[in-house]
């Protein structure tokens, strides 16, 4: 379905079908109407595919992990980044900040980082007069896109210290909330070869993130490509394609978009199928130690929007579930100690369920 083709769809009541969320106030001048919409979402599709080209120029061989960052950032959710050493997840974030036109800031997680290294602390200062008041110096975690670099290696009182900020957008010091900018993110990296030294992240938190992006080894042909374009003379630097304003437009455009009765369905029937007290197999009942719980609907039904408008599609399809089945589910899930014992693994798992789809 083309943007074009979806007026006449616009208004579709099964649209209404997700609890009523705040979005973003729309800026002065634009029609939030139907055609504002369509004519909005013509505009952010060039621009969305303008910015992806622009990352793409800079992080070689990782179209894919591109793709589902950017979906997960117009989704309005945050990031685990999930690779070995030298992969790009680093220059991934630094590139999307400067891309996308947000403060980007970035935090290396170490064992000795504390809380207030990361939200920030209250000071006591002394005026000329010799009053004395506190004041509150902001933590890096005030900007629009935090890298929470290596996020494991940090203590679990430090770790916790994010989950205020990425589920409510503020944080609370001696008492006072202090809200973070529009729009906020956080992209988490982590490294699955060492994990000696290291704190895993609490199931509670990992479900914070709405997507996990696994990095892999890029392919020989942009090996080389990345070869010759990063130990040159001069470095490729990247161009600022959007700007937070319309990031911030783009996150109420994918709101308001519409989703049909049969992807509604199919999004319940996979994660109740996930689930072990509600999976009709009974296979999978004893893999699976436990299973997403309903915030892994919501992030479904938002990526599988965000992927629609990003592929010039007012409404999502059954296609865009199963690409996004992985990453949405893949931290959600543990598996048994049975099917461990049998070698088995959750993407097996997860591409199975697939069928429920149909």
């Amino acid at each position: 379905m083309t943007i074009s083709d979806a007026l006449p769809h616009a208004t579709a009541p099964d649209a209404t079908r997700a609890p009523p969320q705040a979005a973003p106030e729309a800026a002065p001048g634009i029609d939030t109407g139907i055609a504002g919409d369509i004519a909005l979402a013509d505009r952010l599709g060039a621009s969305l595919q303008a910015a992806r080209a622009e990352i793409g120029r800079i992080i070689h061989g990782q179209s894919t992990v591109i793709d589902q960052t950017l979906v997960s950032i117009l989704a309005g959710g945050h990031t685990l980044l999930v690779g070995a050493p030298g992969l790009g997840k680093t220059k991934l974030v630094t590139t999307l900040g400067i891309v996308l036109g947000l403060d980007a800031r970035r935090v290396q997680f170490t064992p000795d980082l504390m809380p207030s290294d990361i939200t920030g602390s209250e000071i006591l200062d002394e005026d000329e007069h010799g009053h004395r008041s506190f004041r509150f110096v902001r933590g890096p975690v005030f900007c629009q896109l935090l890298m929470a670099d290596e996020i494991n290696r940090a203590s679990p009182r430090t770790q916790s210290a994010l989950l205020q900020a990425m589920q409510e957008h503020r944080v609370a010091i001696a008492g006072t909330d202090h809200a973070l900018p529009s729009p906020f993110h956080v992209l988490a990296t982590q490294n699955p070869i060492e994990q000696e030294g290291t704190y895993p992240l609490p199931e509670a938190q990992l479900d914070r993130f709405m997507l996990q992006i696994p990095l892999t080894f890029p392919d020989a042909a942009a090996e080389r490509t990345m070869l010759l374009a990063t130990t040159g003379a001069e470095d490729a630097a990247p161009v600022p394609v959007l700007s937070d304003r319309a990031l911030a437009e783009a996150q109420r455009l994918v709101r308001a978009l519409p989703v049909g009765d049969k992807v509604v369905d199919a999004i319940v029937r996979l994660v109740r199928e996930a689930r072990p007290e509600t999976t009709s197999d009974p296979r999978l009942r004893e893999a699976l130690a436990w299973g997403p719980g309903p915030r892994a609907a919501q992030a479904l039904m938002l990526t599988s929007r965000a992927r629609a408008l990003m592929d010039g599609r007012l409404s999502p399809s059954i296609d865009d579930i199963a690409a996004l089945a992985r990453p949405v589910l893949a931290h959600r899930m543990a598996l048994s100690f049975a099917a461990r014992a049998e070698n088995r693994s959750l993407p097996e798992l997860i591409d199975g369920l697939l069928g429920t789809l149909d």
